[in-house]
């Protein structure tokens, strides 16, 4: 039985958090905005558009790590709210550190995507670079936030604590399409951490999860083991990935998988994370 004063209680606790960061970003002035086009960015460039105006830049890097489905998505709603878009390149398998994929290798990576924003925001004259991190963040294993902090970069969502679920509250009450969207990471955390990562492997898992998607599937990861698909869906939907294993498996083998295998765990956040201990001042 839902507790009617507790739901009002959280709703009350998101929306002060809401007019905190609001107050921070009137604070902060101008900004040069990380913006992927999942929950969390998009709720981020829209509040600080609505409070800062042409005082704010969002930018979105592409690259072989994200998907070309997600970069039109993210597109879509940078016109929809009327933000400034910037499109840059930061490619990651350029990076020597980043495609050997060590324990570390986010942290590779949000320094390169990082330094070209700083770059970015001196450019332009704007005070600041901020990300879309929640306080949620820093319960799971993220080596790339100690780039964040050696880059001096402002994550205003965690700095009010707002969490996962309050941003889709709040963003469903703004009315972002994205209040409901499937959370997203870079195709790179489908690799088992020393699993050298490439361009050509990075294309092979962004066409077998184009393959889920394309079947109505909104959450769903392709970890990638070499010969081994592992398929993570959410579990209401392990009948639907049953009923199209011919499919599945004709595709997943033209793109060289030898097998395709489903995860009866399902989709969690962070899979290949597991068994190591969260390191907070690390990420």
């Amino acid at each position: 039985m839902v507790n009617n004063r507790d739901e009002k209680d959280k709703v009350t606790t998101a929306s002060l958090k809401f007019e905190q960061l609001k107050k921070r970003l009137q604070d902060l002035g101008s900004a040069v905005i990380a913006y992927s086009g999942g929950v969390d960015s998009t709720f981020l460039v829209k509040t600080a558009y609505d409070v800062l105006g042409n005082n704010v830049i969002a930018v979105t890097a592409t690259s072989s790590t994200y998907p070309k489905a997600e970069f039109k998505e993210a597109e879509r709603l940078a016109h929809l709210i009327g933000v400034r878009h910037l499109i840059i390149e930061s490619e990651e398998t350029d990076i020597d550190n980043f495609k050997r994929n060590p324990l570390d290798r986010c942290f590779y990576c949000k320094n390169e995507l990082f330094s070209k924003l700083k770059e970015i925001a001196a450019k332009e004259n704007l005070a600041h670079v901020l990300d879309g991190t929640n306080y949620e963040d820093f319960d799971d294993y993220r080596p790339g936030l100690r780039a964040l902090r050696e880059l001096d970069i402002i994550s205003p969502l965690a700095e009010v604590k707002l969490t996962k679920k309050e941003i889709r509250y709040l963003s469903k009450n703004i009315k972002l399409d994205t209040w409901d969207k499937q959370s997203f990471a870079c195709l790179a955390s489908r690799f088992p951490y020393g699993t050298r990562i490439t361009k050509r492997k990075l294309k092979v898992v962004e066409e077998a999860e184009n393959v889920l998607r394309n079947l109505g599937m909104t959450v769903y990861r392709v970890r990638y083991h070499n010969e081994i698909a592992r398929i993570e869906v959410d579990k209401k939907d392990f009948q639907l990935v049953l009923n199209n294993a011919h499919k599945i498996n004709k595709k997943f083998r033209s793109l060289g998988f030898k097998y395709i295998t489903l995860d009866l765990k399902g989709y969690r956040t962070g899979s290949l994370n597991e068994g190591l201990v969260p390191r907070k001042n690390e990420g």
